[in-house]
């Protein structure tokens, strides 16, 4: 019976023994892998577009360090993003194996707060400019939105580890991994309260519970656990343990992101790294962890409050500080930042990436594979962007709220949309889709809504160019239409647009036309060269084919998303060249293999001399027309652009740097009842002054004329050369060389301009007349009589129905 006894005892001991070496083993394997590859394994990554360092920036060997922080260097060699060293007066940048830029490092030297000297350590030699490396969007996992940033141990600061220690496991540095002290204490205050009222996980057993795949709440669960937590033990120091717990554990939701590690935890809730920390802020966040939800600083700030102060409280008790310190902290206001990660957020912008990876890379899984996906974003720009949007929002809320358009009354919030592009590339700056990603997540830079005015430049454009295909009859910026109640015919139906406010101004020049948005000119000027071309000209610059050659488009009444407006206005900022937006700059698979970079996919789409004198024109827009609010607003850069109002506010506009479109109104599509200079003016203004204080973008320049353009001064009254005895004020006009006034306004005619040889020119145009408007016949421009308007009278309600679509759009600009 003994032995019987002793041989089962050894049986059972033998196979525990073997199944705990098995698991044990079992688990091991797989947390090493996972150890090994990091708390960003497996996951893509996107970036923002890298940024330069130039010779007499006016910067700070701290800030180009914060810079680092942020996009994952650190001060420990070991960092396999980058490191840097700083020093008074330099800082030397060593990017790692995981940087964009790799062998690329650099000394940068500051004098007098401003860089004095480049020079790359590859070569040593001295360099105009230095690129630093990408800054970290967010990490792409399992379809979920995160954001960390690495920290190691030795760059986690004393206060941040001490209060950490108080709040999840003081004897942290003195255990095996197990706390049995804190466990039979749990156990008891369980007991005597008859629930879970204490835990007693250990940061190992946290880390340990991080690292395991499922979130089951279960004793299958606690197994494992308690493999994992052995094995960090034996595999790791108490130092690495606490790096990886450091930048893996979940501290809340912020915006649309999870934050996960404490680096990433300081800047998502104070806007600050996490060496700048003080001690109450390091409470808070060493408090979230236990429950994130709940002590939420933004949602719960009492709770949030209380958790900190507790934490605090221990923090005395276990002799981290005085008396004095925690009176100190305890009167703290929270002081969260709730522009800590909304900067960085661009929630819009990460949806539209993840939409162009699934539709461009159907071959690669980048939800559980790893690569980088560089973009164009700039994150500077996304932060003015996103604090201009709450600027402007709050200015049209008042207003709205002036007219008695609130919540109480049944109107839903009012929206907006921006997106920002390089002048040159098309490359995407900035966007932001709404005033709340946490509300909707419609991102609204691509739904598709009537442009208003801010399309009547295409109008223009297909306008001034037809005099490239028949330059003996052209039609120039001093060509005049009689601004009157009109009724054009399209298709046997009339079409009875109206003007704001219903003003009308007699004979005006198409720069007039233009300058001041009126509408029946447009028409007129779109009838001219055929609505056709004016269609053409909208498909050229990009935008969708949706748009109908009716009178209606010289309104910009067909819908087209803020996107493809401000891609199309790339035709006017770059000379002609049409440069489709574009989101990614490159994608890296997990060696570092390039299998994606983008290619230049810029055409030109018109001639450059069309585009400056689109240009001329729109810059008397923002001069003296419906734009000049940029000016009175405090924006005093070169700079062109046009207002729009349909049911909407819009305004689009660009320097030659960057392109801006704003877009307010409702989601419903209900009237906004605001113009495009009251509601999308003053954001594109805030975001536009802001955006030009950085480098490149401060060094806007004036808009240049080509070759084959000539300036004239011409007599306003008469389109003629100005001369003396004519008595207004002479205005200089833009002209295609050759299609300049020969004739003075004095009577006398002129063979030569200012140096330029004259064009053979025919005779001037009769001025039209009220009975008279122009249309195209076999592709030249000539006056035809169309029958006299009669008063209207009301229509029965079946013919009102008739009216179909162009019916419709009238409604959308009376």
């Amino acid at each position: 019976m003994g032995k019987a006894v002793l041989a089962l005892s050894v049986f059972l001991v033998v196979t525990g023994a073997g199944i705990f070496v098995y698991n044990y083993l079992h688990y091991a394997r797989l947390i090493d892998a996972k150890l090994t590859a990091g708390p960003f394994s497996n996951t893509s990554k996107l970036f923002a577009d890298s940024e330069a360092v130039n010779m007499g920036d006016d910067t700070s060997p701290e800030e180009i360090a914060a810079r680092l922080r942020r996009a994952g260097y650190g001060e420990s060699r070991t960092n396999r993003m980058g490191w840097f060293r700083v020093r008074p007066d330099s800082i030397e940048i060593y990017p790692g194996s995981d940087s964009f830029f790799q062998d690329e490092a650099g000394l940068i030297r500051f004098q007098s707060g401003r860089v004095s000297q480049i020079i790359s350590l590859r070569d040593n030699t001295e360099r105009p400019a230095y690129l630093l490396e990408p800054e970290l969007i967010t990490n792409l996992f399992d379809s979920k939105r995160e954001k960390r940033r690495i920290v190691h141990f030795a760059e986690i600061p004393p206060l941040v580890v001490n209060a950490v220690l108080s709040a999840e496991d003081k004897r942290f540095f003195q255990h095996a991994g197990f706390d049995p002290l804190r466990i039979l204490k749990s156990a008891y205050v369980d007991i005597k309260q008859g629930r879970n009222a204490m835990g007693a996980y250990t940061l190992s057993m946290q880390l340990a519970r991080s690292l395991w795949l499922t979130t089951e709440r279960t004793w299958k669960r606690k197994i494992p656990e308690i493999f994992i937590t052995l094995h960090l033990e034996r595999k790791l120091t108490k130092q690495e343990i606490f790096e990886h717990y450091a930048n893996t554990i979940y501290i809340g939701q912020v915006s649309s992101f999870a934050v996960h590690g404490f680096g990433e935890g300081a800047q998502a809730y104070f806007g600050k790294d996490l060496r700048q920390l003080t001690l109450p802020e390091a409470a808070l966040l060493a408090g979230l962890p236990q429950s994130p939800s709940r002590y939420n600083p933004f949602r719960n700030p009492q709770a949030a409050t209380n958790r900190r102060n507790i934490i605090l409280r221990m923090m005395r008790d276990n002799g981290y500080i005085s008396e004095e310190q925690l009176r100190e902290a305890l009167t703290a206001p929270l002081g969260v930042n709730s522009n800590g990660l909304r900067s960085d957020d661009a929630p819009y912008f990460v949806d539209l990436i993840n939409e162009k990876l699934v539709e461009q890379f159907q071959d690669h899984d980048f939800q559980t594979n790893t690569y980088r996906v560089y973009t164009t974003l700039d994150m500077r720009l996304q932060q003015a962007a996103v604090q201009a949007m709450a600027e402007g929002l709050k200015e049209v809320d008042e207003l709205l709220l002036k007219r008695g358009r609130t919540k109480a009354k049944g109107w839903p919030e009012v929206q907006a949309a921006m997106v920002a592009l390089d002048a040159r590339t098309g490359a995407v700056k900035a966007l932001v889709g709404g005033r709340d990603y946490g509300a909707s997540q419609l991102n609204r830079v691509l739904a598709k809504r009537p442009p208003g005015s801010s399309f009547k430049p295409f109008v223009y454009a297909a306008v001034l160019r037809s005099a490239l295909e028949d330059p003996a009859h052209p039609i120039t910026t001093t060509t005049t239409v009689v601004d009157e109640p009109t009724t054009f015919w399209y298709d046997d139906k009339p079409y009875e647009p109206n003007n704001f406010k219903s003003e009308f101004h007699g004979t005006v020049t198409l720069r007039q036309a233009l300058t001041r948005s009126m509408n029946i000119p447009a028409v007129k000027f779109a009838e001219m060269v055929g609505y056709e071309e004016v269609v053409r000209m909208a498909r050229d610059a990009g935008m969708n084919r949706d748009i109908k050659a009716t009178p209606a488009v010289a309104l910009g009444a067909y819908e087209v998303q803020p996107l493809e407006i401000a891609g199309a206005y790339t035709v006017f900022s770059n000379q002609g060249v049409y440069a489709p937006p574009r989101f990614i700059r490159m994608i890296r698979n997990q060696d570092g293999k390039e299998i994606f970079t983008a290619k230049p996919r810029e055409r030109q789409v018109l001639d450059p001399r069309i585009s400056y004198m689109m240009v001329n024109l729109m810059e008397d827009v923002v001069r003296t027309g419906t734009g000049a609010g940029i000016r009175s607003r405090g924006f005093t850069l070169p700079a062109a652009g046009k207002t729009g109002t349909s049911h909407d506010g819009w305004f689009a506009g660009f320097t030659s740097e960057l392109i801006c479109v704003v877009w307010v109104g409702y989601d419903d599509n209900r009237e906004l009842g605001l113009e495009g200079s009251k509601s999308a003016l003053p954001i594109w203004t805030a975001f536009m002054k802001k955006a030009h204080t950085f480098r490149p973008y401060r060094n806007a320049k004036p808009f240049e004329a080509p070759d084959g353009i000539v300036s004239v001064a011409v007599d306003p009254p008469t389109g003629k050369l100005a001369g003396g005895g004519c008595g207004a004020p002479p205005k200089t006009e833009v002209f295609l060389a050759g299609t300049q006034p020969l004739d003075f306004c004095n009577g006398s005619t002129a063979t030569q301009v200012a140096g330029w040889e004259a064009a053979p020119g025919g005779q001037e145009a009769e001025p039209t007349t009220q009975a008279e408007t122009r249309r195209v016949v076999a592709k030249r421009v000539e006056t035809i009589p169309t029958p006299p308007v009669e008063p209207r009278k009301p229509a029965p309600q079946p013919a009102e129905e008739k009216k179909g679509i162009l019916g419709r759009f009238l409604g959308l600009f009376k």
